[in-house]
């Protein structure tokens, strides 16, 4: 540019200019001269210098891929001179699957005259790891633009790569870990992970304390500790680097490395550390295992979550050649965290199960009385772990006359809540049994408690609330002198009935609707049920799942009544072996199976009573006399 001088003179020049922005917006434009020294001419630094002084392995290959020219680097990456080399293919250099790649590509080269780049990943000459390469590949062109040679650059990538390695690592714990509720799986899963992309051999041990989702100790771990192999996993077969089996349990004196790691920092060691020679003192059967596997590394992760200690996580190295460093700690102690987090989700999730199953079996009868009008045989089974515990219930309830009720529910929802409001709707429902309520009033009965339910579960502001209380119910009385039968359901499905021929329908009831919507009435129906005849009770977790609609579990369900069975205990294991339910159920099972009995004439007494005080003692008597009569004298004695 032409410039004017300061003295006025004009002044040509070369000036270079640069636009920035700064951080508030504005624009500057940034000028000066450039040098006025002397320009070295293009030959004043010889290229022979910038090629055996590169930073990187260079080489330079005929059109026949042997070695033409190669610099300092290149010769000491394959221990090897120039003038060996020079004639060599790369494959005969270096005998190794990735060489054979890299020269796949300088064939590409010579044939379309592209630049190529690959990624290779191989140990070189005096190297005892191997190591992340970046090959370039160019063709070399003359004068005339003629191919005669392909130009050979590699950079060494390895921290790179090996970060790049950490980081997909870490990415894929995300989504391997943690995906079941089961605290042994998600330990097998840290393991799986670390082993071999990590580390030869990992192991997790868990307190067992935390076991059935039991409550880890409070504060920093003190005194003796026993721990669970709960997870392990090595390149090895047989898993040889491990002196204690899985599920087996060890305890750690209070003084030992084991024990005091459970409070300490994560931190790798190099196999002659004191700290693992102290530890190889207290354990010298473990220790041995470690030295006969050639053991050098070892990377001791405490496994926390929540300001809890669960466990610790070990990682070992023994046929990688290169130690534990700073990065790869880092990246242990954070899928371990992550782990930690997964495994304390787990625990809490058992112990809310636990609690829930626990409660709903105490809820259940836990054993059906032997009844005169009928036999009677149950199952049930409750929902997998992922799916949590139900509020499926069943019940019989001996009333007046030697008549039976029989009744069947599903509260909506999982959980403790499901379990506590099932056991309230099964008090409910003896307690208006008890005053011999037709099973229409029963349920409309219960359907207000049912409301009252979800009123409650409204005004609740605890984290744990789930909203509204439904349910349904079916509810059947029978009698074995009229051998009817009279039920009631509120939105339940309609109960099976097998005659004593082998028959097998559902009965025809009015649906109703289920408990808890309110001002519907509920209807009642009464069938005949001759002697022999089978009802069978069910929720809908034994007719419908995830992969079959009702209408097929129905089906099944009749057909498997319709086969003859040696008792009603082996009619239901062959209803639900019919059923082929799943080993995770989305829902809980109950099966309630009653034959009916009846009584004959000659074993029933009816008496017309007048409603007035002195007919108190001539029933008494008529009924010592029929009961004397029937040779019961044990019975007689009771009404004395």
């Amino acid at each position: 540019m032409a410039l004017r001088h300061w003295d006025g003179r004009r002044v040509e020049g070369e000036l270079l200019a640069h636009r920035r922005v700064a951080q508030n917006g504005c624009d500057w434009l940034l000028v000066w001269g450039t040098a006025r020294g002397p320009r070295l001419p293009g030959d004043g630094i010889p290229v022979q210098w910038c090629f055996d002084q590169s930073p990187c392995i260079l080489a330079i290959f005929d059109t026949d891929l042997r070695f033409v020219r190669t610099n300092a680097d290149e010769e000491r990456a394959v221990a090897l001179t120039g003038e060996q080399l020079r004639g060599m293919r790369m494959p005969e250099a270096v005998p190794h699957p990735e060489c054979e790649r890299i020269e796949h590509a300088m064939r590409r080269v010579v044939a379309t005259g592209e630049r190529q780049f690959l990624e290779v990943y191989l140990r070189v000459a005096g190297e005892s790891r191997q190591h992340a390469w970046a090959i370039h590949l160019a063709p070399l062109n003359d004068p005339a633009g003629r191919l005669c040679a392909v130009c050979f650059a590699a950079q060494d990538t390895t921290e790179q790569y090996e970060a790049r390695q950490r980081l997909l690592l870490l990415n894929e714990a995300g989504s391997r870990i943690g995906t079941s509720l089961d605290m042994t799986v998600c330990a097998q899963q840290l393991a799986d992970l670390a082993v071999p992309r990590l580390a030869d051999f990992a192991s997790v041990d868990l307190l067992t304390s935390i076991d059935a989702g039991g409550e880890p100790p409070p504060g920093p771990v003190t005194g003796p500790v026993t721990m669970r192999r709960t997870a392990r996993q090595s390149i090895l077969q047989g898993v040889p680097e491990s002196a204690v089996g899985l599920g087996e349990t060890i305890t750690h004196a209070a003084s030992s490395p084991a024990a005091e790691w459970l409070a300490a920092r994560p931190a790798a060691y190099r196999m002659t550390d004191p700290a693992l020679v102290r530890w190889a003192d207290h354990e010298p059967v473990q220790a041995a295992r470690l030295r006969d596997v050639g053991t050098h590394s070892v990377m001791v992760v405490p496994v926390r979550a929540r300001g809890a200690t669960l466990g610790t996580a070990v990682f070992l190295r023994h046929r990688r050649p290169e130690p534990f460093e700073q990065d790869d700690l880092l990246l242990a102690e954070e899928i371990t965290a992550r782990t930690a987090v997964c495994i304390d989700n787990a625990r809490r999730y058992t112990r809310e199960r636990t609690t829930a199953v626990t409660l709903q079996h105490s809820l259940l009868p836990q054993r059906l009385a032997e009844q005169t009008a009928l036999e009677v045989a149950s199952r049930y089974l409750p929902a997998s772990a992922q799916a949590g515990v139900g509020g499926d219930w069943f019940d019989v309830i001996p009333l007046s006359g030697a008549r039976v009720a029989l009744v069947i529910g599903d509260v909506v929802g999982h959980g403790i809540h499901a379990s506590a409001a099932m056991g309230r709707l099964r008090t409910a429902v003896r307690t208006l049994a008890d005053i011999d309520l037709p099973p229409d009033e029963l349920l409309t009965h219960l359907d207000d408690l049912v409301i009252r339910l979800s009123a409650e579960a409204r005004t609740d502001s605890g984290p744990q609330t789930d909203g509204d209380v439904g349910a349904t119910c079916l509810y059947a009385v029978y009698d074995p002198v009229s051998r009817r039968c009279t039920l009631a359901r509120a939105g339940h499905f309609p109960p099976a009935v097998s005659g004593p021929d082998g028959t097998v329908d559902l009965l025809d009831l009015p649906a109703g609707p289920p408990l808890g919507l309110g001002g519907l009435p509920f209807e009642t129906a009464e069938v005949e049920m001759p002697e022999g005849s089978t009802l069978a009770l069910y929720t809908d977790g034994l007719i419908e799942g995830r992969d079959r609609d009702a209408e097929e579990g129905l089906d099944t369900l009749r057909h498997a009544l319709a086969q003859p069975a040696s008792s009603l205990q082996a009619a239901c294991d062959a209803i639900l072996d019919a059923a082929k339910i799943p080993g995770r159920r989305d829902d809980d099972i109950a099966l309630l199976l009653a034959r009916t009995r009846a009584l004959p004439a000659d074993q029933v007494a009816t008496w017309e009573v007048l409603c007035e005080p002195a007919a108190v003692a001539q029933v008494r008597t008529n009924a010592l006399d029929q009961l004397t009569a029937w040779g019961l004298r044990a019975a007689v004695g009771l009404l004395r």
